[in-house]
């Protein structure tokens, strides 16, 4: 009896004031670290606006140091820069074929396990000596992981302040996201399974309220882990989705009345206070951008959308933008579409694939005698979509997907609710040479960003001198999907800014299915080429039924087989200086070679030295996880 009273008294004297403290400490730690992020992003906003505005060397001056690599110090914050890019975002740890962590993302990780194992530990030694004593850390690691989840919701929120103070949108927070979830139910378990053995009355207190309902909420939080592993995740996306909402709704009310009886619940409260707020923004704007469905206003405000099958697993969907719908190049909406998905407000992700600009409103071009633009481009391009519409390319999976699909077959209308745009539009206008690179639909992004670059070096707005546009896809026909817009893009590119476009069809008969089957088209280098025994990419011939109109198009290379990434980017590197850019969207695989091409030597600090480009690397994720 005297020694449960000293230990009880023990863990009023010691214990409560420390968990008070430490969780304030946590949470100064993780704002501190936030600021310092936020100054970075501000700097590099403010840089990159006045970037453009300096006066860059001449050709000449460019072209021979370039030539003689003459190291020189002026370019030592430039590369030091440089060094650390290539570290933290192109090194990357990979875990099988599944999980590809770049190293900043590895030491984020590694930081926040140790700040929150270091204050469940710390002064955790009894009156008795007793070091890391039970009695201490088991309710303290519960308390550090429930101080986190309003830092662990927001990052799961389409709206937060974190993407505002940071820059970071909020689809990159989704891995810091997950990995605080984690950590948080690591420590929740090690708090459950300790209390239960150390704690002599659990078995008496089982029938207590507020016991049964946290081990629910635990319960809900353990399914909620095992369908976010990507794996699960990936595969079957709208069980995730499912259980994410209910799962999270369970946990966060269950751990609301747990905590109460500790007075802990102010770590809790937020966090539901978080989850409304952005869910009733996200409602908000469903209604002002689809108001006609509200009874707002009638007739022509309806969004109904067409969608097209361009290909076995593509789909088109075309739909009216909304009067009060505005969008940037590069981002995305989320839609509903109450008669395919299986509950009526299940949204899903997908990148916006036109342009809303004056430029390329016009549905008829005027072509120059001296365009060297024939008749038959004219009247391919006179046919295309008008530049008001919403434009998704969707690829088919399962679920959602699959369902759309059979939709697109039947053909006729859908009805479809917008929520956006989402995501940050990269801005290009300071970058000497851009460089945009996509698989398959993730042409979705990398073509508005292609067209909004043009239109900004039309309109003196951007300095950029040149544009590499690379695309792989598997069969010469689904060249049709941007046909129209390439051609269009080439017209109306001005004289200072030069165009390469670069098409490779990996379907062809040089490759075997099986090299096919994959999606990491990207991935050989040439030396696995040759190992395969797979044909270089070979230009593609009239005679291979790609339109005329494209092959007419002046600095378009159209070729069949696997494009080396390697090569091309470390070519575009060679012959380049200043500031370059390099988007990527597209599979893990693809992600994964431009991040091996853009690494030492080639983006390394004795290639900067000696007046090499300044290369900032884009990776936009592709698909749902």
């Amino acid at each position: 009896m005297s020694s449960l009273s000293q230990s009880a008294a023990d863990r009023l004297t010691l214990l409560e004031p420390k968990n008070i403290g430490y969780p304030e400490q946590v949470w100064y730690a993780i704002a501190v670290f936030l600021f310092v992020i936020g100054c970075f992003q501000a700097v590099s906003y403010i840089h990159s606006k006045f970037a453009r505005h300096r006066h860059h060397e001449s050709d000449e001056e460019t072209a021979s140091s370039r030539i003689h690599r003459k190291y020189s110090l002026r370019y030592v914050p430039l590369a030091f820069i440089n060094f650390y890019r290539v570290v933290a975002f192109r090194c990357t740890l990979e875990i099988g074929q599944t999980y590809v962590l770049n190293m900043a993302e590895v030491f984020v990780t590694l930081g926040y396990i140790a700040l929150l194992v270091t204050y469940s530990c710390i002064n955790s030694t009894s009156v008795k000596g007793q070091q890391l004593d039970s009695a201490f850390w088991h309710s303290r690691v519960a308390v550090i992981a429930s101080s986190q989840f309003p830092f662990v919701t927001v990052l799961g929120t389409k709206n937060n302040l974190v993407s505002l103070v940071t820059g970071i949108s909020y689809d990159k927070l989704n891995y810091i996201h997950r990995m605080t979830a984690r950590a948080c139910f690591v420590l929740l378990w090690i708090h459950g399974v300790s209390e239960a053995y150390s704690y002599p009355a659990f078995e008496s207190t089982l029938d207590e309220g507020w016991l049964r309902v946290g081990i629910a909420a635990m319960v809900a939080f353990s399914m909620l882990i095992i369908v976010s592993l990507r794996p699960i995740r990936s595969e079957f996306y709208e069980v995730f989705f499912y259980t994410h909402f209910f799962a999270v709704l369970i946990f966060l009310l269950g751990g609301y009345y747990h905590t109460s009886a500790s007075n802990l619940s102010v770590w809790v409260w937020p966090s539901l206070v978080f989850w409304a707020f952005d869910r009733l923004i996200r409602v908000v704007r469903l209604v002002v951008f689809n108001h006609s469905y509200f009874g707002f206003k009638s007739g022509s405000g309806t969004m109904d959308a067409t969608a097209e099958l361009l290909s076995e697993d593509v789909v088109r969907l075309r739909l009216c933008r909304p009067p009060h719908f505005h969008w940037s190049p590069g981002q995305s909406a989320y839609l509903t579409m109450p008669s395919v998905s299986t509950v009526p407000f299940e949204a899903h992700p997908f990148a916006i694939a036109s342009v809303y600009s004056s430029l390329f409103q016009t549905t008829t071009p005027e072509y120059s005698p001296e365009s060297g633009v024939n008749k038959d481009i004219q009247i391919s391009a006179s046919s295309a979509p008008l530049w008001k519409e919403l434009v998704f390319l969707v690829k088919v999976h399962k679920g959602f997907t699959k369902k759309l699909k059979a939709v697109a077959v039947r053909g006729g209308k859908i009805k479809v609710f917008v929520d956006g745009p989402y995501g940050p539009s990269p801005d290009l206008s300071s970058y000497d040479t851009c460089i945009l690179v996509a698989g398959g639909c993730g042409v979705s992004h990398t073509l508005p960003v292609f067209l909004s670059v043009i239109e900004r070096v039309r309109n003196d707005e951007s300095s950029c001198r040149r544009v590499v546009f690379i695309w792989s896809i598997r069969m010469a026909a689904h060249i049709q999907w941007i046909e129209e817009e390439l051609i269009k893009a080439v017209r109306l590119a001005p004289p200072s800014l030069t165009l390469s476009i670069r098409i490779f069809i990996s379907g062809s008969t040089a490759a075997s299915p099986s090299d096919l089957s994959g999606e990491d088209d990207f991935t050989l280098s040439r030396a696995a080429v040759e190992k395969k025994g797979i044909t270089e990419p070979s230009v593609v011939t009239q005679g291979d039924m790609l339109p005329s109109s494209l092959s007419s198009l002046g600095g378009t290379e159209v070729k069949q087989g696997r494009v080396d990434l390697d090569a091309l980017l470390n070519e575009e590197v060679n012959m380049t200086s200043g500031r370059m850019s390099v988007s990527v969207c597209g599979s893990r695989g693809i992600a994964r070679a431009v991040r091996h091409a853009l690494r030492f030597p080639e983006c390394g600090p004795s290639n900067i030295l000696s007046g090499g480009p300044s290369v900032t690397l884009h990776v936009t994720p592709f698909g749902y996880a």
